[in-house]
């Protein structure tokens, strides 16, 4: 999705590619280093700007940061099936060297590597913390109870909500909506191809996956009922 918007012409890309990292890791540095990172106004073409990190809307202070520093500002969230989120993450994370557990233990132990992360990340600007930022593999597929906490500093309406599998299997259709929302002209990208939504599902056993369901179905129900819509996630598991 950045790269995408990055496209449209009147668009300028933050200077450090995809985003700053200043509402989690980089907080400590102050506003005027986030403003540097972007350029000035009467310096291009462009009507916005802006940047993109998933961990914007997982760290505890990131959405109370953004309102104080940019009280106006429109978010987007894109929003994958939080089981093959996970399965992803650990992946990933293995692949850095940040994770050496198995899955299951992965998934068994992060209560206990959790503990704590999120009332010292609150409190302390210069704590990055590694286990929240590298081990949430559940916590960061709650996404109802993220958007209820950007809900408390943002208006609804400042707020857009996509499913990354529709976004896949219908760019130009999602991006029409992302346009209107960020007040650009409708203009449509070359050489995007839809995808079904099913190239995007990495192989995760049965096992894992079943357990992952039954963990993320009650949260999965919340964000319908906070969004008022349904995202097509464990559809056989739903029975619709």
């Amino acid at each position: 999705m950045a790269e995408w918007i990055n496209l449209h012409p009147q668009v300028v890309p933050c200077r450090n590619n995809k985003g700053s990292r200043f509402f989690d890791i980089n907080y400590r540095r102050g506003p005027a280093w986030y403003f540097s990172r972007f350029e000035r106004p009467g310096d291009h073409d462009g009507i916005i700007t802006g940047e993109a990190s998933p961990y914007y809307m997982y760290h505890p202070a990131a959405p109370e940061r953004m309102a104080k520093t940019l009280p106006d500002v429109k978010l987007i969230a894109v929003l994958r099936d939080p089981v093959e989120r996970a399965w992803s993450q650990y992946r990933y994370e293995v692949s850095r060297g940040n994770e050496t557990e198995s899955f299951d233990r992965a998934l068994d132990l992060e209560p206990e590597r959790l503990r704590g992360e999120r009332e010292r990340l609150e409190t302390d600007p210069s704590y990055e913390g590694f286990d929240y930022r590298h081990h949430g593999y559940l916590e960061r597929g709650h996404y109802a109870d993220q958007l209820a906490k950007i809900y408390k500093f943002f208006p609804e309406t400042q707020v857009l909500v996509l499913q990354s599998e529709r976004l896949f299997a219908e760019p130009h259709v999602e991006l029409s909506r992302v346009w209107g929302f960020l007040g650009l002209d409708n203009v449509t990208l070359s050489g995007l191809q839809p995808l079904n939504a099913g190239a995007t599902r990495a192989s995760l056993d049965d096992h894992y996956r079943t357990r992952l369901t039954e963990y993320f179905r009650p949260h999965n129900e919340r964000l319908w009922e906070l969004l008022g819509t349904t995202f097509d996630w464990d559809v056989e598991e739903r029975g619709t």
